[in-house]
């Protein structure tokens, strides 16, 4: 039984950061942040907005738009890990505020759960929700599939400029119009590791940055490793001598903490898929330098990162590969527009993959591109450390969503804040009810209770 993804929305607050303004108020080069990092605006959440609220209002959207009723929707996930409680999940108060519109225990027989594992975590759901209509018990229902996260660092960090917040639901069936994932080759690699963390008490997350993006890269080369074997041992791909799996991949999709972590990591897999193919020895020439090689033949991170040699001699060895003709023209082909929407809004987490298929969908679709039977690959990669690839094929009716995509519209109108503003925001100072922007056919947050017998009790309401 076929299953994918028959519709996507978003939903992105409409506050943002302006990445040349917090440059220059932090001392930073605001050309190094757009060329080095890709970073353009960074949406902020108002003082009545919270990951369930985000989360709600992009359910709501994709529901509205495609005149659903609850009684069509069989389970909600929401995938987050801007979780703001140990034991109540997320979509309880996903269904409770979507129960304001469409009616009290509406969604009473709608099954689901909160997933956590960082950034990785929405694939999973993806993928537990796939496999529940394959399995044939969906009933002729949607699964919603919610990704929503607020990304936010330590004011003066150097993780700061990568901040961002939306939510992106995805309504699944079994015949989708948009994508049809490729069954039996979704491909895994976990490790236990403390790249990037944030333990129980902590509003922000503990963050080892060159760490974590080498273990991003490694893990995902891994997942792909993996996914290689099922999709030759399936037949769903044959390759030929001179060929790579990336050849059979139309677009890929990256995980993008920033967006220019996207080219980096294509970047990596590239090398690695393209090493012991002729066209490797052309690129080599062209560069006019070999492949550096760790000193350390284990090849630890720890052993990689020490390497302070090797690890000048890879950044220059990268940077005059991803000049050449033939990178160039594949990363223009298959990643440059999942890209665009990243620049605009910033880091979201879960939602970072999938703000880039929707990305790449509406600015693909631009170009004039018939997407029909195109095969999509995501690179889903989630600290504490686990990367998920799998693939999935675009179908023929994948013009009625994608005709009407528009991301700046979708968003709706911006209001730009000082960095004042941002300041008093990122550090609670403001009260719910001290909300910058007025609500508008939207949830928000109303209160969080504090007395003691209701301590962390949060009420939300549906602004007409």
């Amino acid at each position: 039984m076929a299953a994918g993804i028959d519709d996507i929305s978003i939903y992105i607050p409409r506050l943002y950061v302006d990445a040349s303004d917090f440059a220059n108020a932090r001392g930073l080069d605001p050309g190094k942040l757009e060329r080095g990092l890709g970073i353009g605006q960074m949406a902020i959440v108002d003082t009545n907005q919270d990951p369930a609220c985000l989360a709600s209002n992009a359910c709501l959207k994709v529901m509205q738009k495609n005149k659903l009723t609850p009684d069509k929707i069989g389970r909600l996930y929401v995938a987050t890990e801007s979780s703001f409680d140990e034991s109540k999940a997320m979509n309880s108060y996903v269904i409770g505020m979507l129960e304001q519109v469409y009616g009290e225990g509406t969604f009473g027989h709608c099954g689901g759960i909160e997933c956590k594992f960082a950034c990785v975590s929405g694939s999973y759901a993806l993928y537990d929700n796939t496999n529940w209509i394959r399995a044939g018990e969906s009933e002729n229902k949607y699964a919603l599939v919610v990704v929503s996260d607020i990304a936010k660092y330590d004011l003066g960090s150097s993780g700061e400029v990568t901040q961002g917040a939306g939510a992106i639901a995805m309504l699944l069936n079994d015949n989708p119009r948009l994508l049809a994932f490729d069954p039996k080759v979704t491909s895994t690699s976990i490790k236990n590791e403390y790249d990037f963390y944030r333990p129980f008490g902590k509003e922000t997350p503990i963050v080892h940055g060159q760490y974590s993006n080498l273990l991003y890269l490694i893990q995902v080369k891994n997942a792909l490793t993996d996914y290689k074997r099922k999709v030759m041992s399936t037949g769903l791909i044959k390759l030929k001598d001179d060929e790579t799996i990336l050849d059979h991949i139309d677009y890929l999709n990256m995980h993008l903490p920033y967006s220019n972590m996207g080219k980096k990591a294509l970047a990596y897999l590239v090398r690695h898929e393209w090493r012991n193919l002729p066209r490797w020895k052309k690129i080599i020439d062209e560069i006019g330098m070999s492949e550096p090689i760790p000193k350390d033949p284990r090849g630890t991170i720890e052993s990689v990162l020490a390497d302070a040699e090797f690890m000048a001699n890879d950044h220059q060895f990268t940077k005059l590969f991803t000049n050449t003709e033939k990178y160039v023209e594949l990363y223009e082909s298959k990643l440059a527009s999942s890209l665009i929407a990243s620049k605009m809004i910033g880091n979201l987490y879960t939602a970072s993959l999938y703000l880039g298929f929707r990305s790449s969908l509406e600015f693909e679709y631009q170009k004039g591109i018939n997407l029909n039977g195109k095969r999509v690959g995501f690179c889903s990669y989630g600290s504490g450390a686990s990367a998920m690839i799998f693939s999935g094929v675009i179908q023929p009716e994948y013009e009625q969503v994608v005709k009407e995509m528009n991301i700046e519209a979708e968003i709706g109108p911006r209001t730009k804040l000082s960095l004042e503003e941002y300041e008093e925001l990122h550090e609670n100072k403001r009260a719910p009810d001290d909300n910058i922007r007025s609500a508008n056919k939207e949830f928000i947050l109303v209160d969080v209770k504090t007395s003691p017998e209701s301590k962390g009790e949060r009420h939300y309401a549906f602004i007409d």
